[in-house]
């Protein structure tokens, strides 16, 4: 059935009490008014600013009610015929004990009319005494149909204030435009399209990151989610060869909607590795490979002291993600917010945050990509780990010496440097153990000193630093070596 359809049905069916929890008052109206071509009743609005308005007439009945609300409520129990009678904002009322008889006498039609109320708000929460006769009415998202004329109402409606100036548009981009709305309000939806349309008077391909950044920022009122405005590319990952071609080889599938027959959308991919060879410039990438915007969730920020709310928060973060679908989630060092114990040091409360995740992961229709990363596996728990969680498990290993030689000069030239007369192979064979970011600090530390002796930098000063440094595999070498002793024969080498 239709929106509209179940509309009706409740209205004929004499429902006493609906709630709509909307910041669209508008749209509600409006559906209420098309409810009426299919069932006959008086509308009535009422509102604290304006009193009861009758308002299913061609134009609004300008005879008011007084807005005190205990009054409005007497005034309908004493009305002659039926009606549907919108409240809005009336929640904060209900707290009163009158206010609460009064309402209940109308739901239980004492002494009046089978009459149907509605209480309309962002957020309606109803005391325990009336929660048991309320049925929660939920309104549709908008349709890619309606979210395109939409769209179209507002460049004319640019058009008009602007002497008639059309707004340049790329048919391409505003169909993708609207995909990305489809999940919004229609309020939300719209003020993105104005925003889109009024700062340039055009809607192209430029639109779409500005349009992922805003959508971000309506959703994420928790703030559990960051959003990555700089992914990388893959050109700037040294090594992880395989890995990239896995990704490339599912990038039409993941961003085809429908997906073609047969196929699932990937769902994600594990990353375990050494520290600082380049697992989250790999999630970053993977955003990058895929065309898609990168959102971290901050696992830390999730745990609360009250009882439920943690796994509130997590329920909240992942519906905000499902909603800027398609998008890549990523959840960088998740052993830290997934204990191995049994629960009994927390209550149970990370048993309940890991079954919940496991059970978002296995049963999720959106096209969310996860990408977690982990530097120590064996606090992994076991359920994460089992075939069918990940679509595949890569191990980021330390670099080979063809990789870092690659690692070498993708970090010269990031910096502007001159590679003429810098002997890459040297450096690369001089930093055998070193992870990327560990060259990356070679290089930095080679400037340092060049800068202080006034110099150029080349390639004595950077094996100079390569001997000052003691990196990780040294530092901690048997946790790295049992790390890798671990994962070689059990996962896949992403270089």
């Amino acid at each position: 059935m239709s929106e509209l359809q179940d509309l009706v049905a409740l209205i004929r069916a004499n429902t006493p009490l609906l709630v709509i929890e909307t910041p669209d008052e508008t749209r509600v109206m409006e559906l209420f008014r098309q409810s009426l071509l299919h069932v006959w009743r008086a509308l009535w609005r009422w509102s604290v600013t304006e009193g009861l308005r009758r308002v299913d007439m061609d134009s609004e009945d300008e005879s008011t009610i007084a807005p005190d609300l205990s009054a409005t409520l007497q005034d309908i129990r004493a009305a002659g015929q039926r009606g549907i009678y919108v409240l809005l904002d009336a929640t904060p009322y209900l707290g009163y004990a009158s206010y609460q008889r009064a309402l209940r006498d109308l739901i239980e039609r004492r002494d009046c009319q089978p009459h149907v109320l509605v209480l309309v708000g962002a957020k309606v929460e109803l005391p325990a005494a009336l929660e048991p006769f309320a049925v929660r009415f939920a309104l549709q998202l908008p349709d890619a149909n309606v979210l395109l004329k939409m769209v179209k109402e507002e460049a004319g409606d640019y058009a008009r204030q602007n002497g008639g100036r059309r707004v340049e548009v790329d048919p391409d981009a505003v169909r993708q435009i609207v995909r990305n709305l489809r999940g919004m309000s229609m309020t939300d939806a719209r003020r993105i399209a104005r925003h889109l349309i009024w700062r340039d008077g055009a809607l192209g391909p430029h639109d779409l990151p500005e349009l992922d950044r805003l959508k971000f920022e309506l959703l994420n009122k928790s703030g559990h989610l960051h959003y990555e405005y700089d992914t990388a590319h893959f050109a700037d990952v040294g090594g992880a060869q395989r890995l990239k071609r896995w990704i490339e080889q599912r990038r039409p599938v993941f961003v085809q909607d429908p997906p073609p027959p047969g196929l699932e959308p990937p769902k994600g991919i594990l990353l375990l590795g050494v520290q600082g060879c380049g697992k989250s410039l790999v999630a970053k990438a993977t955003a990058g490979g895929f065309g898609v915007p990168l959102v971290r969730l901050d696992f830390g920020t999730l745990y609360d002291k009250y009882q439920g709310e943690t796994e509130k928060n997590l329920r909240a973060a992942l519906a905000s993600v499902e909603q800027l679908a398609p998008c890549v989630l990523w959840i960088d060092e998740i052993e830290k917010g997934l204990a191995t114990d049994s629960g009994e040091t927390d209550g149970g409360l990370s048993r309940r945050v890991l079954g919940y995740l496991l059970t978002w992961m296995a049963e999720r229709k959106s096209r969310v990509f996860l990408v977690a990363t982990a530097n120590q596996v064996e606090q992994l728990p076991a359920e994460l780990l089992r075939k069918g969680r990940f679509d595949e498990i890569f191990f980021v290993d330390l670099p080979d010496t063809a990789t870092r030689a690659e690692i070498f000069a993708l970090h010269l030239d990031r910096r502007k440097l001159s590679r003429e007369g810098i002997d890459l192979a040297a450096l690369a064979a001089a930093a055998e153990g070193f992870s990327g970011a560990e060259i990356e600090q070679v290089i930095v530390s080679a400037l340092y000193a060049a800068h202080a002796d006034a110099t150029g930098l080349d390639t004595p000063a950077l094996l100079q630093a390569i001997r000052d440094t003691r990196p990780l595999s040294v530092l901690m070498a048997e946790q790295v070596a049992a790390l890798r002793a671990w994962a070689l024969p059990r996962t896949v080498p992403a270089n």
